[in-house]
């Protein structure tokens, strides 16, 4: 850090810069970069201190648009941004591509700031519908299971027993791990006939906060009862339109798996919070409508975070880092978040993970004459 900037501005820079979740750094005219969050060090693979120590452009690519950005602003004294910029290098990583917004300093002539987004809204999107995609195919293979493979099981389970009965006892072993291992397969086919439920769901106004208190109360009484579970709500929040029963089962897959990350760590935290995020509409495949997703609800943990090899393909089936999972939980919450209309995203750092949910909220319709109201239901 340059000793001419007053320290009182540094420390208030840093405080400011660390509550940004997205990698921010300032450039001096000289191109080093005199502050940088939280954010900008996993970014970069490096400690504030050793940013400071290089200039921009020996941290990005050659010939990297983002040089050209800076210098653009510097020149005209205005903000500029720039979309799907590609930085992939090795110290960054390979295929990375990020939006970029660079401003001016006025407070320190020649200094600019920059902040990247690692993923447009519209990449977030298409890799939803790779994921609603994938869980397409699971309804095909679950339905396929169901017919094929559990008839023959019982059969098998039920030779085996009848084999017991006669066996030796070093047989009888044998004849138990095999009934053990058949009724292991059928739990497995169960779990799965999950995604070849087609019916249309029931939703109605519901009230994030009870189900997320529901949830929260679940976790404390089993399988989190050592880890602190924190709370980021935004009491005003309209109800979501959506199925009770599936987001329980939504938020409580997020928060086991956020326990699980954690771990034994004296020190883990899982937060929950709910937002309101105006602007967010996507469109509707087949149709011209947009709807809007302004409910935000995250489920943040400090665990270690999730591999780069499998943060892309986590919401698809059969992909566990867990030795005795079977991969389906994460690939079911995408399903029926996508059912919802809604949208799940899952950024990881070495310093944590959150999944973030988006879904519709609730408008109520006002009846016509002799029409019961639709927002009457509890």
């Amino acid at each position: 850090m340059k000793a001419d900037v007053p320290q009182q501005v540094a420390d208030a820079a840093n405080i400011v810069l660390n509550t940004i979740r997205r990698p921010v750094i300032m450039v001096d005219p000289d191109g080093f970069i005199i502050f940088a969050n939280a954010d900008a060090e996993d970014f970069f693979r490096s400690s504030a201190t050793m940013l400071a120590r290089n200039t921009l452009s020996k941290l990005v690519p050659f010939g990297s648009p983002l040089l050209t950005l800076v210098d653009q602003v510097r020149e005209r004294g205005a903000p500029v941004n720039e979309y799907r910029v590609d930085v992939s290098s090795p110290r960054l990583g390979i295929e990375k591509m990020v939006d970029l917004y660079v401003a001016p300093v006025p407070e320190f002539p020649g200094s600019v700031v920059v902040m990247f987004q690692e993923r447009s809204m519209a990449d977030k999107i298409d890799r939803q519908m790779t994921h609603r995609g994938a869980a397409r195919s699971v309804t095909g293979l679950a339905a396929m299971l169901a017919h094929e493979i559990k008839n023959p099981l019982s059969g098998i389970r039920g030779a085996a027993q009848l084999l017991e009965l006669s066996a030796s006892d070093e047989d009888r072993a044998l004849t138990r791990l095999i009934t053990d291992e058949t009724d292991r397969i059928v739990s497995l086919v169960d779990r799965m006939e999950v995604f070849s439920d087609e019916r249309p769901i029931e939703r109605y106004p519901v009230n994030i906060h009870v189900v997320l208190d529901h949830v929260k109360a679940i976790a404390k009484n089993g399988f989190a009862r050592r880890i602190k579970i924190l709370e980021e709500y935004d009491p005003s929040l309209p109800p979501v339109f959506a199925n009770r029963d599936q987001l329980i089962q939504v938020f409580l897959n997020l928060v086991k798996n956020a326990a699980e990350a954690i771990g034994a760590d004296p020190q883990g935290e899982i937060m929950l919070s709910t937002a309101f995020r105006p602007g967010i509409r996507v469109s509707v495949p087949g149709t011209q409508d947009r709807v809007s997703l302004p409910l935000e609800f995250c489920v943040h943990d400090n665990g270690p975070g999730v591999s780069e090899d499998i943060l892309p393909i986590l919401f698809d089936p059969f992909i566990t880092t867990k030795p005795n999972g079977s991969g389906l939980g994460l690939a079911l919450v995408a399903k029926i978040v996508g059912e919802h209309g809604g949208i799940i995203e899952c950024d990881s750092t070495p310093r944590g993970t959150t999944f973030r949910i988006l879904l519709p909220a609730w408008k109520e319709i006002a009846p016509g004459p002799g029409d019961e109201a639709e927002g009457d239901r509890t």
